[in-house]
């Protein structure tokens, strides 16, 4: 079958086929796919952030919760994420256009001293994909990378991550400094990376600890809805 049968299949889809089929496609990391779904829905006269939350992020969500069960693996996840990322890219900046509002905003990036980024980048696709605004700052971030973000970027939340024990101490340096500058509490702070754990987490202060990427998005919306019934209880 060509590429032209397919995007004839899709297009001719009506709108309760179309968006499980892209569901399914996201699902297989099928990014022409994705590309073609998002411009039907568009052309359809969809909202662009309807198209974000039903289209992709429903899909998203799928794929976050068999990553969690272990039926999906980093491969296919981060297959899924590239492909979520092709139509993020159409539909960004049409959610600029029309302001949306996006779930929250977070700042990620690996610490000082440690270069992995493959976690990283899975929480940073994974979160994009339920809807969050990332900037991701790369790999070996000092304190000061992070405050300079911080300060620029306005996010609800912060990320760290590492994947050396070498290089774990420096989450708390990071911690510690927002605490003596009077920021701790402006922000969410969540950490990970293979060799942590939960009991670390506590102990550098963070708000919490999370083992892969789908348990950062759960434990970020959690979070974040938390946060918004402080502010309208206060």
């Amino acid at each position: 079958m060509s590429d032209e049968d397919d995007d004839l299949i899709l297009a001719d889809l009506p709108d309760e086929e179309l968006v499980p089929q892209m569901h399914d496609d996201l699902y297989d990391g099928l990014k022409e796919e994705i590309e073609e779904g998002v411009n039907i829905l568009l052309e359809r006269g969809w909202e662009p952030y309807r198209v974000l939350t039903e289209a992709l992020v429903g899909g998203m969500t799928i794929v976050g919760r068999d990553f969690r069960d272990g039926i999906l693996f980093v491969p296919e996840v981060l297959l899924a994420a590239n492909a979520m990322k092709a139509g993020m890219a159409i539909l960004k900046p049409l959610l600029a256009e029309t302001g949306a509002k996006r779930v929250g905003k977070m700042v990620v990036g690996t610490v000082k001293g440690d270069i992995h980024d493959i976690g990283k980048n899975l929480v940073s696709m994974m979160m994009e994909g339920a809807g969050f605004e990332v900037v991701d700052l790369g790999i070996n971030n000092s304190v000061e990378d992070y405050l300079e973000a911080l300060e620029r970027e306005k996010p609800e939340i912060l990320g760290m991550s590492a994947l050396l024990t070498t290089t774990m101490p420096y989450m708390k340096t990071v911690i510690d400094t927002l605490t003596e500058k009077g920021l701790r509490d402006d922000y969410i702070v969540l950490v990970g990376g293979a060799p942590l754990n939960e009991e670390f987490g506590k102990a550098i202060g963070a708000d919490a600890y999370c083992r892969d990427a789908a348990v950062a998005v759960e434990t970020a919306k959690e979070m974040m809805a938390r946060r918004h019934n402080q502010l309208a209880a206060g």
